[in-house]
């Protein structure tokens, strides 16, 4: 494998996937337990929330505007929620690129609970 980098080279040498190790170590499989309780603790702490697409569409907001700030999109969260929650009538072209991001991230999301990409998607009652 090719440890130099060269900017002006793309990096073709990755590995094949699934990996030819197997990950599934003791370390791991120790760590699921903990992750399974602290999931089932937020999902019991998620229903006492009334509207939990505001919570989730709040988390992708914030992924939505770092995300285009990679890209020099840049805007404000103020201007973002301001325009997300329509409080505003002129939105300029950074906030309304970071609103489409978000359409863009609902979308696979719900594509993939079309075709059933990952299973059973446990977020079924988020339908936009």
């Amino acid at each position: 494998m090719n440890t130099t980098h060269d900017p002006h080279k793309p990096f073709n040498d990755l590995p094949p996937l699934p990996p030819s190790v197997d990950i599934e170590t003791k370390a791991v499989l120790k760590k699921t337990t903990s992750c399974g309780r602290a999931l089932a603790e937020l999902k019991g702490i998620g229903r006492v929330i009334p509207n939990q697409a505001l919570l989730i569409d709040s988390l992708i907001l914030q992924e939505a505007q770092a995300s285009s700030e990679i890209e020099n999109i840049v805007t404000t969260s103020d201007a973002v929620y301001k325009a997300f929650s329509a409080q505003t009538g002129q939105i300029d072209l950074a906030t309304k690129e970071v609103l489409r991001y978000r359409e863009a991230l609902w979308y696979g999301f719900n594509e993939m609970k079309r075709q059933q990409v990952l299973g059973r998607v446990s977020l079924k009652s988020l339908n936009h």
